[in-house]
This record gives structure tokens, C-alpha cells and sequence, in this order.
């Protein structure tokens, strides 16, 4: 991606190629839902934004994770529901996650939703909402 012509700057945490782990806590913090439930939180968080949630990350191996990217500091504030875990800077352990590259080949790892200068973050509040709606099956309730 060209920094220069896009009307949106490139965090400095998204790697120019690949991707990278980035230190959870310094850059952002970030909440991790396992699975199909992952899927259906993103979606509802993009359905609510006009598909401009800020950063997800999604994982296609393993338990198929999805990270929600936040401001870094902010998600201890919330109480977050079953199966979806907060990684934070407050951790008793370093905590990393995987960042693809906004172009290329970034396998195992791809944008759900891409950072914007607009949305450089998921809104904390919002995903909690949205989290706390799928997750104990009350969307659509």
C-alpha cells in the first residue's frame, strides 16, 4: 500500500509485509473470541459501523481466533462476558499477537476490518455491547 496516496495512514504496528507479533499493551490492547462466535461478533460490529469497525484480525488456524484491536489501556475497564478474553498490558504474562500486512501474503492471518485514520481502534464500548449481545444470545432477541 502506498502511505503517500492512501487517504489513510499505515499504524505503525501493521507490518509492510507478512506479518508480525506485536506486544500487547504497547501498541493496543486486544480482545480474543474463539470460533464461529469470533465471526458473529465481527460481523455484528461491522453490520453497526457501515463496515468501518477498525482492526480485526483473524486467525485461520488453530481454534480460528478473532482479535478485536483497542486502544491500548482501555478494555480492563469492562467486564467482558464468557468466551471472550481480554489481552491486555495488565496480564501476569507478555501477551502478543499476530499482525498481517494491509497487502500480500499474510496467511495464517487476514483483516476482518482494516485500521483507518477514522477507526484506528474498534470502539471499546461498542465491542463490549456487541460481545456481550452475541455472546450470551441475545442479538436478535
Amino acid at each position: 500500500m502506498d502511505q503517500r496516496s492512501s487517504p489513510d495512514p499505515v499504524p505503525s504496528w501493521v507490518p509492510a509485509s507478512g506479518h508480525a507479533l506485536r506486544h500487547v499493551g504497547v501498541h493496543f490492547d486486544a480482545v480474543r473470541v474463539i470460533g464461529f462466535a469470533g465471526d458473529e461478533v465481527a460481523y455484528e460490529l461491522m453490520q453497526f459501523t457501515d463496515f468501518r469497525a477498525g482492526p480485526i484480525v483473524r486467525s485461520g488456524v488453530g481454534d480460528r481466533s478473532t482479535y478485536f484491536l483497542l486502544p491500548p489501556r482501555s478494555a480492563a475497564a469492562y467486564r467482558w462476558p464468557a468466551g471472550a478474553r481480554l489481552i491486555g498490558r495488565d496480564l501476569p504474562c507478555d501477551a502478543f499477537v499476530g499482525i498481517p500486512a494491509l497487502e500480500g501474503r499474510t496467511w495464517p492471518l487476514d483483516w476482518r476490518s482494516r485500521p483507518t485514520g477514522e477507526a484506528p481502534f474498534v470502539a471499546v464500548k461498542l465491542l463490549h455491547e456487541v460481545a456481550v449481545a452475541v455472546l450470551t444470545g441475545r442479538v436478535g432477541a
